[in-house]
């Protein structure tokens, strides 16, 4: 384990895949055999109406949020969902919101790559009032 990670939260909406090692109860049972605890977060789940910015300012994403909060208080946690890049992904947004609120987030690509989240600058705006697409460039 080169990261450490304890703790899987699972934020797809539906957590199942066309792959059966990512189908949840298949993911789940794996992962407790490789000794790290699998969470589904479904309060942070994509696909939602209105699109996920306008639902980041629902009690249910707070809800979310919190849960993730009081799991990587104590214990290492990775994000996934479906995914493999974070910028094609709500986990984008997740991360802004973690970071607005002072954690660190590292994206792991792989064994030998990881990156720490920046926040996104609209202009010095919180998360919640920033307008316009996200995007991100890689130098």
């Amino acid at each position: 384990m080169a990261y450490k990670i304890e703790v899987i939260a699972d934020v797809r909406r539906f957590p199942t895949s066309r792959h059966r090692h990512f189908k949840q109860e298949v993911l789940k049972e794996t992962l407790n055999r490789c000794g790290i605890e699998y969470n589904h977060i479904i309060e942070l789940g994509g696909y939602r109406t209105g699109g996920y910015r306008q639902y980041m300012r629902t009690e249910d994403f707070e809800k979310g949020l919190l849960r993730l909060e009081q799991l990587a208080a104590s214990r290492r946690v990775a994000i996934m969902c479906a995914e493999l890049l974070f910028f094609r992904c709500h986990r984008r947004f997740i991360a802004d919101a973690l970071t607005e609120r002072g954690h660190t987030v590292i994206h792991i690509i792989d064994e030998q790559r990881s990156y720490e989240h920046k926040r996104r600058n609209d202009k010095q705006k919180s998360l919640y009032e920033a307008i316009g697409d996200y995007s991100i460039s890689e130098k």
